[in-house]
């Protein structure tokens, strides 16, 4: 029902900038300070980025770390927020500083550390009282804790050996000033009816007044980081931009003549996306306990009608549908190019039992390589329920296809694993959490490669 708790995960990271602003606008802080005058300790790998690191670039996506670079620290592991912090000064950049867009979470951790340093309370206590208090979103929270204490709170779903079935929830604790609040419709509206007047809100727990300014809701609204703007597939041409952005928190774009304020957040079974369109004062909010294209065909196909689209209007469940097919022939291909490329006679150096033991990765910490059933088996030791088969791809190289979360401790039947060969979703989000491992790592074809040294 409309009380019905949602993880919504990355739709968090509009609610982390928007603290902010209220700090700003207190002026206990400023966009463009550097980090380090609030995180005297914090570095990059680069001293350069360290230094000119500003509160700004921490939320925009151009700091010059890659596509998801450190996702593994915090995915099911046992690192809290502030050794992630510390931890992400070993991840080597991908691209130059401010110089490219790549979609990271480490960093809005980050963010999430400085309110302690300029406000004296945790992101949690801000975002509840500073945040949720004052817009009446009394059915909120940032905790896995309090997700899982609902009666009323939707169950995560995905899919598994092809049929839909229920998945474990995914722990977001040492990640919530990313991904960890879970909200209903009920307290969504609330927020998105803030939003689309420029930060004012009525009733609530403070009566109504501003939750930031109207100059601080133009800056979370204007473009900060330039977006690629890749031809769609076939099926979704009509949906390519004549402009992409990001801005503090949301991805800015057109649609239909107007200018669209959104965001997606994903996790496992657990899938949002919240859009906005401020000319005309309409707010989407789609919450779903699955992981599907539809919430996206949802959301247009509710824009289509709300805006006027021209008739006939788009078939967009079939034309996401087309879209992921064509995605999957796509991944499929490349694999197999991948594959075809390798030395496929080559053998390993060494008895396979001499790869076996511990390894160890300044980012990610220990790790260890056992020999299980003729196999090499990749345990990590802060996220001990994260497995994975090691395959020999060519001379001392491996791969680790499917990554999986293992149900049962006792087994290593997957929960929900990266298959490179199950499908093109798989293989993007196997690229989120590609830069990692142990002594030397390369990624090839969409496909973690493990070089393991004697």
């Amino acid at each position: 029902d409309a009380h019905t708790l949602f993880q919504i995960a990355s739709n968090t990271k509009a609610f982390t900038t928007a603290a902010l602003a209220i700090l700003v606008d207190e002026g206990k802080l400023a966009w463009d300070d550097p980090v380090t005058k609030f995180l005297p300790g914090f570095q990059l790998y680069d001293p350069y980025v360290t230094r000119e690191l500003t509160v700004r670039d921490l939320v925009t996506h151009k700091s010059g770390l890659g596509l998801g670079a450190g996702d593994l620290l915090w995915f099911h592991s046992s690192y809290n927020r502030a050794e992630i912090a510390h931890r992400i000064r070993f991840a080597r950049p991908a691209s130059s500083f401010r110089s490219a867009y790549a979609y990271d979470n480490v960093l809005y951790i980050v963010a999430g550390e400085i309110f302690p340093a300029v406000a004296g309370q945790s992101w949690d206590d801000v975002v509840k009282t500073r945040v949720f208090t004052p817009l009446g979103m009394s059915e909120s929270g940032t905790t896995t804790a309090f997700f899982t204490s609902s009666r009323n709170a939707a169950t995560p779903h995905g899919i598994e050996d092809g049929r839909l079935q229920v998945v474990p929830l995914d722990s977001v604790d040492n990640i919530s000033p990313a991904g960890g609040i879970a909200s209903n419709v009920t307290d969504l509206a609330r927020w998105l009816v803030c939003r689309l007047d420029s930060g004012r809100y009525s009733g609530g727990g403070g009566g109504g007044g501003r939750l930031f300014s109207e100059a601080q809701a133009r800056e979370m609204w204007s473009g900060q980081t330039i977006l690629p703007i890749p031809d769609p597939p076939p099926p979704l041409a009509a949906l390519r931009p004549n402009f992409a952005e990001y801005g503090l928190g949301w991805r800015l774009r057109d649609y239909l003549g107007r200018k669209v304020v959104s965001h997606t957040g994903g996790l496992a079974g657990m899938s949002s996306q919240i859009t906005l369109v401020p000319a005309e004062k309409l707010g989407v909010v789609i919450l779903t306990n699955s992981e599907s294209d539809l919430m996206a065909a949802l959301t247009y196909r509710l824009l289509d009608d709300l805006l006027g689209a021209p008739r006939p209007r788009a078939d967009w469940v079939a034309a996401f549908a087309q879209a992921d097919q064509i995605a999957r022939a796509r991944a499929d291909s490349t694999l197999q190019a991948g594959r075809a490329g390798r030395d496929s006679m080559s053998q390993p150096s060494l008895p396979l039992a001499r790869y076996a033991g511990p390894y160890h990765d300044d980012l990610y910490g220990d790790a260890s390589v056992a020999l299980e059933d003729g196999r090499l088996v990749l345990r990590f030791s802060r996220s001990p329920a994260f497995v994975g088969d090691l395959e020999h791809w060519q001379y001392d190289t491996f791969i680790a296809p499917t990554l999986a979360v293992v149900r049962d401790r006792s087994r290593r039947g997957p929960r929900r694993g990266w298959s490179a060969r199950d499908r093109a979703q798989a293989v993007r989000r196997f690229e989120q959490l590609a830069p990692y491992l142990c002594r030397v790592v390369a990624r090839e074809c969409g496909v973690l490669q493990v070089r393991l040294a004697a």
